[in-house]
């Protein structure tokens, strides 16, 4: 019942913190300076996410020939780069992986 109760109010507390914010900013008048900066958010968010995990996926940053992490999140982000095809990106980025990762 604790761990119910607890789940209950994280997410209570998370959509208060969201919504307030979001009832704010609905209501508030942006300058299109601020519009052109909020189209990079997910891009900095997704960013912030992937190259840690890419690049130091035990913690370090390790740039040896058997972290099929940081070589396949490279050749993969070259695919997305010139394809601009999300399936192919993951279909050979993926491929990539399990390959560079069985060499090595």
């Amino acid at each position: 019942m604790t761990e119910l109760v607890t789940i209950l109010g994280m997410a209570l507390v998370t959509f208060g913190v969201r919504y307030i914010t979001l009832a704010l900013v609905v209501r508030a008048e942006m300058s299109p300076a601020m519009k052109r900066a909020l189209r990079y958010v997910p891009v900095a968010v997704l960013s912030a996410i992937t190259v840690p995990a890419v690049a130091a996926p035990q913690g370090i940053v390790i740039v040896t020939p058997d972290n099929a992490y940081l070589y396949a999140g490279i050749i993969t982000a070259l695919i997305a780069w010139r394809t601009k095809s999300l399936l192919l990106t993951i279909v050979l980025g993926l491929v990539v992986f399990f390959v560079w990762g069985a060499l090595f």
